[in-house]
C-alpha cells in the first residue's frame, strides 16, 4: 500500500514560532489530496519534510509500511520513492525531453528506459516529443514533461508544488485535467500544494485546509464546501455570506435576510453565525412577500454568471448573490432578496 500518514509534524526555523504545530494528515492510497492554505501557513514546509529535504523537529512521516521520518530516522530523498513536480517544471535545459523523462531511471536497461520514457510521454499526451528541447515547448507542455519525469520511476507518492502557477487560466484548467488523468492511470498517491481554492476543489479527492501550521479541516471537496468546520474556513473556501442569527425552538434561524431552516446546529445553541453561499440567495421584486429589501451596489459579471452585491436595509454588511443567466438589476436599483435552501450554524 502507498497511503501517506503524517502525524504530529512540528517544525520551527531558528528561535521563531513553529511553522508546523502537530500537523496531522492521512492520504489514502491512490488518492489526490490538495493541501490548501494562505501564504505562510506551513504547507510548503510540510511538503519539503515529506520529500526529505527538511528534517522535522518532531512527528513522523510514513508511506505505506515504511517510516520515512521519525525519531532517529530520516531517509534521504532518493530512497523515499517519491516523485516531485516543482513549480514551472524545472526541466534540465541541456537535456532533450526524452532524457529529462528518463533521468530517474537509473539502473534500468537501455531498451527498458526507452520503453518507459515513450510510455510516460504517451500518458501525458506528448508522444513523439522526445527529441525536442525544453525551450521548444510551451509552458503547459513543460509541466507535462515534469509530470512524466516524476512518474517514470513508478513512485509510491507524487508531490506537486503549485505546478500550475505560471500558466494562464485556460491552459491551467487543461493541464490540471491532464495531470489528474495521468495520476489516476498510474494509481499513484499524490499531494498537491496550492493556494488556489478553485484548483483544490475541482482537482482533488480530499482537501486539507492548513491554518497556522495545523490542518484545520480535511474532507472531500463537497463536504468542505457545504459543511465547513468554522466561519474562517467557510470564507476561505469560496464566497460565504455570514449572518448573525438567533435560533427559535423549532430550529429555524432568524437573520437579517429572514428565517432560514438549519441543516445542522449544536444542541442548545440559541445564538450564532449562519453560513450561506451566494448561490443560496435569490433576487426578487422589491417588497415581494418572503423577501427583504435592499439596494444593488455592485455587479461583477463573469459570463457564465455574475455576483451581485446588495446592501440590505436590515443588515450593515452588504451580501453577495450569485446570479446565472440574464441580469435582472443594475447598480443603484432596489431589489428584494430571499433565501433558498438550508443554512449551517456555527457558534
Amino acid at each position: 500500500m502507498n497511503d501517506l500518514h503524517v502525524e504530529g509534524l512540528t517544525k520551527s526555523y531558528g528561535a521563531g514560532e513553529p511553522v508546523l504545530r502537530d500537523l496531522e494528515l492521512t492520504v489514502p492510497a491512490g488518492a489526490l489530496a490538495a493541501v490548501l492554505g494562505p501564504s505562510g501557513c506551513g504547507k510548503t514546509t510540510m511538503l519539503r519534510i515529506v520529500a526529505g529535504f527538511l528534517r522535522p523537529d518532531a512527528g513522523t512521516v510514513r508511506l505505506g509500511d515504511r517510516l520515512l521520518s521519525g525519531p532517529g530516522v530520516h531517509l534521504p530523498p532518493e530512497r523515499r520513492r517519491i516523485g516531485i513536480v516543482p513549480q514551472e517544471g524545472a526541466l534540465f535545459p541541456h537535456l532533450s525531453v526524452a532524457r529529462n523523462v528518463a533521468f530517474g531511471l537509473t539502473g534500468a536497461e537501455r531498451a527498458e528506459r526507452r520503453h518507459r520514457t515513450e510510455e510516460m510521454l504517451e500518458l501525458v499526451g506528448l508522444a513523439g516529443y522526445g527529441d525536442r528541447m525544453p525551450h521548444e515547448l510551451s509552458g503547459g507542455q513543460q509541466q507535462r514533461v515534469a509530470l512524466a519525469r516524476a512518474l517514470a520511476p513508478q513512485p509510491q507518492l507524487v508531490l506537486l508544488d503549485e505546478p500550475f502557477n505560471a500558466l494562464d487560466s485556460a491552459l491551467r484548467a487543461e493541464v490540471r485535467s491532464d495531470v489528474r488523468t495521468a495520476l489516476r492511470a498510474t494509481g499513484a498517491t499524490a499531494v498537491l500544494v496550492t493556494h488556489d481554492q478553485q484548483e483544490a476543489l475541482s482537482t482533488a479527492d480530499l482537501v486539507a485546509v492548513v491554518r497556522d501550521g495545523q490542518v484545520a479541516q480535511c474532507a472531500t471537496p463537497q463536504d468542505l464546501y457545504n459543511r465547513p468546520a468554522d466561519p474562517w474556513i467557510a470564507d476561505f473556501v469560496g464566497e460565504a455570506v455570514l449572518l448573525p442569527a438567533t435560533i427559535d425552538t423549532d430550529g429555524t434561524a432568524r437573520t437579517a435576510l429572514g428565517p432560514v431552516p438549519l441543516a445542522a446546529a449544536p444542541a442548545g445553541l440559541r445564538v450564532g453565525t449562519v453560513l450561506l453561499r451566494p448561490e443560496q440567495l435569490r433576487l426578487t421584486d422589491a417588497h415581494s412577500d418572503g423577501s427583504v429589501n435592499g439596494m444593488v451596489t455592485n455587479i461583477c459579471y463573469y459570463g457564465h454568471d455574475a455576483m451581485v452585491t446588495v446592501k440590505v436595509e436590515e443588515h450593515d454588511t452588504p451580501v453577495d448573490i450569485r446570479v446565472a443567466g440574464a441580469l435582472p438589476v443594475r447598480p443603484g436599483e432596489k431589489t428584494g432578496v430571499c433565501i433558498a435552501g438550508e443554512a449551517i450554524l456555527h457558534p
